[in-house]
């Protein structure tokens, strides 16, 4: 019996994914819109799904629209971007309660499905032009987003190791966008755009909850596009690195920023996808990990070290901060713990404790309507099926010598160091 049931239903021009559990009180929408990463569309998306969230037509006012919310028992609406390997990806997530729970059997699903309808088809525009006032405000709360990327430092030395590292590449494209690019923009031109995005992109709706399905086909069937074939870009993968770029960067900040880039030449759905995992997890993906135990506690050389994949781009990237006087060590003994992940010197403890916190971290996901979405959505992103099983057999069967052949793929690609002046000369 397979851990959720998912039924994919062909609407007119989006995906709708039915998936009933009677896990939840609460009823959960989300809608994805999906197109390539392109420098000339980028900062539009990331400001026209806050556009759309603040009023519709006949919700005309922020107040308005919330009081709405508030009538349907408290109902939630948020949105979200995220880049998907070289995909730019806008999540409007809806939380709405179940009336099975409730003394009034208002059909809640339903009010709740029509509200997204209205935010995507009947937004707070006239004369093909949003509303100017609400763009305003939305342009100045996206170059705040923006700007607090360059005040967190850890955040901003993530960028720059991605920026570096992928010069040229789509995914070099920051998630929220440019600021030089958003006074450009105008109410008129960002209308245009969302007829465009509603036209072109991959459009995909979740709903997940007590529910039937048949139930939310019908509710869903007011809600239709035109057909469209949305655009596909390859999977990420990039030519092998010449040599290793190293850039260093001086602020006035205390503590060092290192950040390292590997190319894998794994993502996600290809067959050695899972052990890819599993070498993150031993590497830097836990505090059991090397990274942990070597450069933060035996060491002493860090004030956190720890590293993340990119499943549909095929990036490994650590993260670490250190005094700037330690930067050569820090980045020998990182490379140090790469050498012994590719001579396989990890203990089956190691390996197996990973696996637990592997299966752990899985299960804890798939327990949320947001995490099981975010879980399933990989396999839209990269045109591939894999089973929510596969998360937990796969894993399970990893040996050490399937992590030793992932690892010997990894190269080294770009070493991004973010410094306090003292540390100009290290």
């Amino acid at each position: 019996m397979p851990l959720v049931s998912e039924q994919q239903l062909a609407m007119q021009g989006y995906t709708l994914h039915v998936i009933e559990t009677a896990k939840y009180k609460t009823n959960t929408i989300i809608w994805k819109m999906k197109a390539p990463l392109d420098e000339e569309t980028v900062t539009y998306r990331a400001l026209l799904p806050h556009v759309l969230q603040d009023s519709t037509k006949n919700y005309p006012t922020t107040t308005a629209f919330r009081s709405h919310l508030d009538d349907l028992y408290g109902a939630m609406l948020y949105v979200d971007l995220s880049k998907k390997g070289e995909y730019h990806v806008i999540t409007i997530s809806m939380e709405i309660p179940n009336e099975k729970f409730l003394r009034d059997k208002t059909p809640l699903l339903q009010k709740g499905i029509d509200l997204l309808g209205e935010v995507l088809l009947n937004p707070n525009a006239d004369s093909n032009t949003f509303d100017q006032s609400i763009v305003d405000k939305e342009k100045r709360n996206l170059k705040q987003r923006i700007q607090s990327i360059y005040d967190d430092k850890m955040r901003y030395s993530s960028v720059r190791l991605v920026e570096e590292m992928c010069k040229g590449e789509a995914y070099a494209l920051q998630v929220n966008g440019e600021a030089g690019q958003v006074d450009g923009i105008t109410a008129q031109s960002l209308f245009e755009y969302y007829k465009r995005a509603l036209n072109e992109d991959e459009l995909d709706l979740y709903i997940i909850g007590d529910i039937n399905a048949s139930d939310a086909e019908k509710y869903c069937s007011k809600l239709h596009f035109n057909k469209r074939e949305p655009a596909v870009v390859s999977g990420g993968e990039t030519a092998k690195a010449e040599k290793v770029n190293e850039v260093k960067e001086v602020q006035d900040l205390k503590q060092g920023k290192l950040n390292m880039g590997y190319r894998t030449h794994t993502v996600y759905g290809d067959p050695d996808y899972f052990a890819m995992q599993m070498f993150n997890g031993i590497f830097g993906g836990f505090p059991h990990s090397k990274l942990f135990v070597n450069v933060r506690e035996k060491e002493s050389l860090a004030y956190y070290a720890a590293s993340r994949i990119e499943s549909h781009k095929g990036l490994l990237m650590v993260m670490s901060g250190i005094e700037n006087k330690n930067y050569d060590k820090a980045v020998s003994i990182i490379k140090e713990q790469m050498e012994l992940m590719k001579k396989g010197e990890f203990s089956d403890q190691e390996l197996e404790q990973t696996k637990a916190v592997i299966l752990n971290q899985f299960l804890e996901a798939i327990d949320t309507a947001r995490g099981l979405v975010e879980i399933m959505y990989h396999n839209v992103v990269s045109k591939n099926k894999v089973e929510l099983q596969d998360w937990i057999d796969k894993v399970a069967e990893t040996t050490k010598e399937d992590i030793m052949g992932i690892a010997a793929k990894i190269e080294l690609d770009t070493i991004y160091f973010l410094s306090g002046p003292e540390g100009e000369q290290s």
